[in-house]
């Protein structure tokens, strides 16, 4: 889980001392032989140190240390310990303790990981199942796309992603998507949006690799329900940042754009880092019908070398009407990110509309 190291300090206090006293104290509560004092005495060693996913690992880690009992036994304890966690991101500690002890119960083990689901999440710890048993683990979350609970279909979505932020990727998956295509397809129409946005992220993780067999899938798909419209946008959204024709027409925007680009500016022209821009510009159109429309913007962000790479950013998707006008702006503020250095030089800006480039401008970072 490389991404763990990139986390905010402050997400990382989620387990400081204090929430490493809660635990102990409900620990207690559901077990009172529990050794409260070398449980803490372990889990603080070197805290400071520690990612927020190494210091999840370290809670199972020190349970595991202090507790004189079988996995069986310990899951026993666990589970009437989840409802008295007061955080459902502290909760994955629980997920992540039968990931690393219960390698050997496969049906226990599972049958645990969908309970402590619904109080925070099972999706890292599932991996480690998919891993070493997918064809039984699909199955398994395959009867999970159908459950009454939101949190345990999510599940089924979440966990089966060939890409998931901060985990390993599952190969076969990555590699063939129909693998875990029957439980998208129970999950296409799904009444919870904490749902759908799974669905749609697992189809936009598929793009990256197989971006064909997604539009053909959502080809197929009757958009009529506005749940499965919702999903499809929202997993297409990578193509669609691409200009792909077939993702921009499965939205009503494959069309070409029939505007005008007029008063293109970004404010101020040059900035240190850390500023704002405004990017701001006027849309007409030449159109004598209405247009369904998606407008984006690129930054090409200049590299250490010199040479530059693009960036697309979401602007806005709109229906212009019949020689309509329109103004449209954004500020963003250009600043250093864990995933983007900034250098400085001139960086150009440039505006698309249905995939096609339409008006460019630039801005310079000073050093």
């Amino acid at each position: 889980m490389s991404n763990a190291d990139q986390s905010s300090p402050a997400l990382k206090e989620i387990f400081n001392a204090e929430r490493l006293q809660h635990i102990a104290t409900e620990m207690h509560a559901v077990y009172p032989a529990f050794n409260a004092k070398a449980f803490l005495k372990l889990a603080n060693a070197g805290l400071a140190e520690l990612s927020v996913m190494q210091r999840m690992a370290r809670v199972g880690e020190c349970l595991h240390a202090v507790l004189p009992l079988s996995y069986e036994q310990t899951l026993e304890i666990l589970r009437p310990l989840a409802p008295r966690l007061n955080s459902g991101f502290v909760s994955m500690f629980l997920p992540h303790y039968v990931a690393t002890y219960g390698a050997h119960a496969f049906e226990l083990s599972m049958d645990a990981l969908k309970y402590f689901t619904t109080f925070g999440s099972s999706e890292f710890a599932i991996r480690h199942f998919l891993r070493s048993d997918l064809e039984r683990s699909l199955a398994l979350m395959h009867d999970w796309s159908r459950d009454n609970n939101e949190h345990v279909r999510r599940l089924a979505s979440e966990g089966s992603r060939p890409r998931l932020p901060w985990s390993f990727r599952l190969e076969p998956v990555q590699a063939d998507p129909t693998l875990a295509a029957a439980i998208l397809e129970n999950l296409k129409a799904d009444s919870s949006l904490y749902v759908r946005k799974s669905v749609a992220n697992h189809l936009n993780d598929i793009t990256k690799d197989h971006p064909e067999w997604v539009l053909s899938l959502i080809e197929g798909w009757s958009l009529e329900d506005p749940r499965t419209a919702w999903i499809a946008k929202h997993a297409l959204r990578s193509l669609i940042k691409q200009g792909n024709q077939r993702a921009l027409a499965i939205i009503g925007a494959g069309g070409k754009p029939e505007v005008q680009i007029h008063n293109l500016k970004v404010e101020p022209a040059v900035i240190r880092l850390g500023e704002t821009i405004k990017l701001s510009f006027d849309l007409h159109s030449t159109a004598s019908d209405n247009q369904r429309l998606v407008i984006d913007y690129a930054i090409d962000y200049v590299k250490a070398s010199g040479a530059t790479s693009a960036k697309v950013f979401k602007l806005k998707g709109l229906t212009l009407p019949a020689h309509a006008r329109q103004t449209l702006s954004r500020a963003q503020q250009i600043r250093e990110l864990t995933t983007r250095k900034h250098y400085a030089g001139t960086h150009e800006v440039h505006i698309m509309v249905n995939g096609e480039r339409l008006g460019s401008t630039a801005f310079e970072i000073t050093p």
